[in-house]
């Protein structure tokens, strides 16, 4: 990466519904890493995909074999993005079906040592725990470097926008934004070798 060129942030939502709260996280969670990125002097890329209108595109690669145009290009940019933040909603204790298809098609490798910060959506809180069982294992099996701090929102969670506890939504938000920023500028100095390992949260200070 050129040193001023800006940091490429790619922005999966997996949200089904219109309006989506899944898109809303997403934005939030996009927003909160960009802000603290700026913050310390990098211009910020995003580059935003919602799954749904990707539904049928998916389908048809998992059967034949090859893209679309808009699904290669969505594909293309996850893989070569500096970062990536990935948001479902929870389903039956789980990420979506579309979800799982959409990055099952990306090639092996592409997310190793990619900074990843993962999120969901759901409509009772019983549901966040699907981040630690499902979410969470899916990216490490990808080897990708996955942002200690994974953020739920359930229902009740978008009215506390004026709420200043450690644990609400916005202060969840902005802590996992400043984690990924902080795991993409310690990845960009430390360009990782070919073949070698990646920068893991606790060498950065995060248990």
């Amino acid at each position: 990466m050129e040193p001023n060129a800006p940091v490429t942030l790619a922005v999966i939502s997996g949200g089904l519904s219109q309006p989506s709260s899944t898109r809303l996280l997403a934005d939030r969670l996009a927003e909160a890493a960009s802000a603290e990125l700026v913050r310390s002097g990098r211009e910020v890329r995003l580059l935003l995909h919602e799954l749904r209108p990707l539904a049928t595109p998916i389908s048809h690669h998992l059967l034949s074999g090859f893209p679309t145009p808009a699904l290669g290009g969505a594909l293309e940019e996850v893989s070569t993005a500096d970062a990536l933040i990935a948001v479902s909603p929870i389903f039956s204790a789980s990420y979506s079906g579309l979800f799982k298809s959409f990055f099952d098609l990306l090639d092996p490798g592409a997310l190793a040592g990619k900074p990843v910060l993962i999120g969901a959506t759901g409509g009772t809180a019983r549901h966040s725990l699907a981040l630690e069982h499902a979410m969470r294992p899916l990216f490490a099996y990808q080897r990708a470097l996955v942002a200690p701090t994974a953020v739920f929102a359930a229902s009740e969670d978008w009215g506390g926008t004026g709420d200043t506890r450690t644990d609400s939504l916005p202060a969840r938000i902005d802590r996992a934004g400043g984690e990924l920023a902080a795991l993409v500028l310690t990845a960009l100095a430390n360009p990782r070798p070919a073949g070698g390992p990646a920068v893991t949260p606790s060498a950065l200070g995060f248990h």
